[in-house]
């Protein structure tokens, strides 16, 4: 990447985050309380449910630590539920205190999958479909709000017109029974090696379209159930933060309907996903507290569930994730570490993937699962790599 690429960036980033903290001041001008009303109302909350919402962001992070033991566990590593649970409060500390903190929360976890016995294969792998599972699963939260929605409507318009109704339902029923089969026979159908191979060697993004696909590739051997587990796993990651929200807004006396609540929680994730502050602070803040004064909740109820959210989800776990490294610093497997592996740069060439050793890959937002199933391949067992 050349100086100016990167001059380019920096500026753009620069831009970026102007413009959020110009439409912050915008947004909460003249909107913050005074700091006694904000104190007075956190004194005054409710202690049941900000122990449900502390409770509910631990489980938030267990799902998360869930997700990635799940994925491993496909792939034949085992990794003891105190390094994994530790893993998962670290990475997201380095996630959401660092500039970039998602590529250095990836990098992170690759060094330790392969303390614990992950070849390079499987680190990346399992690196790269933890961050498309979490995708997964927050797309799943999105179609799941859109549904209920759509099914809302539709239920009110039955009240009204229920002729109108089922004359918009027949038609389309006729064209998703129509269009049933072709998409079956689509997915049915073996991929085309040809179309893949364009999108090696093409820039940095090429480089991250091959990782994907060659994860893909990887985790065709994993069975369907650990799929099945992980992506449970990262719903309930996502479910159970949003809940942490809910318990923060009802602690202080805030009454908005969870769907309403839901609908302000999805569409902050959405600015999240803009890198412009590392974990989105300050823009997640003022996101939150305008989506709650604008659906009716008063300035400073709002501004207190900000602050209860934020501190339980983002603030407190920097520290915790610092402990968390010092565990696995700890209980490292020192052994593993230090000897050469087989897929080493001096060792014998790994046929059957094209997994990259220093490549780019993406990383989730932030398990404590149960022991290593019997039907779980020996360790380093996949095709085309030597057993060892």
């Amino acid at each position: 990447m050349g100086e100016r690429t990167r001059r380019r960036r920096r500026l753009w980033r620069g831009a970026g985050i102007a413009a959020v903290l110009v439409g912050a001041v915008f947004t909460l001008r003249g909107r913050l309380p005074e700091p006694a009303e904000v104190f007075t109302t956190l004194a005054a909350a409710d202690p049941r449910w900000l122990l449900t919402a502390a409770a509910a962001q631990f489980v938030s992070l267990a799902m998360f630590a869930r997700q990635q033991r799940r994925l491993l566990t496909g792939f034949g590593v085992t990794i003891p539920r105190h390094r994994a649970f530790a893993l998962a409060y670290s990475r997201s500390a380095i996630a959401i205190s660092l500039p970039a903190g998602s590529a250095v929360s990836a990098a992170y976890a690759f060094r330790e999958f392969r303390a614990d016995g992950a070849d390079k294969a499987a680190a990346t792998a399992v690196m790269v479909l933890s961050g498309l599972l979490s995708a997964a699963g927050l797309a799943l939260l999105y179609v799941t709000g859109m549904l209920t929605g759509a099914a809302t409507a539709l239920a009110r318009s039955w009240d009204v017109h229920p002729g109108l109704v089922l004359a918009g339902l027949v038609p389309a029923a006729t064209l998703a029974a129509a269009a049933a089969p072709a998409l079956a026979s689509r997915l049915r159908a073996p991929a085309r090696p040809a179309r893949q191979r364009r999108w090696r060697s093409h820039g940095l993004l090429g480089g991250v379209l091959d990782t994907v696909r060659d994860a893909l590739t990887e985790s065709r051997t994993v069975r369907p159930r650990h799929w099945l587990l992980a992506l449970a796993a990262a719903v309930g990651n996502w479910l159970t933060d949003l809940l942490c929200l809910l318990a923060a807004s009802r602690a202080v006396g805030i009454e908005l309907g969870v769907a309403t609540l839901a609908t302000i929680y999805l569409t902050v994730q959405l600015l999240r996903q803009v890198p412009l502050t590392p974990g989105g602070i300050g823009v997640i803040e003022a996101a939150l507290f305008a989506g709650l004064v604008s659906a009716g909740a008063a300035d400073s109820p709002a501004t207190a569930a900000v602050l209860t959210y934020r501190l339980l989800s983002c603030w407190l776990i920097i520290p915790i994730g610092v402990l968390g490294w010092l565990v696995l610093r700890a209980t490292r497997r020192s052994d593993v570490v230090d000897r050469p592996l087989l897929d080493e740069p001096d060792g014998p060439v790994v046929a059957g993937t094209r997994l990259p050793q220093h490549r780019f890959a993406v990383g989730p937002r932030s398990d404590v699962g149960e022991q290593q199933p019997a039907d779980a391949r020996p360790r380093g067992e996949f095709p085309g790599l030597p057993s060892g």
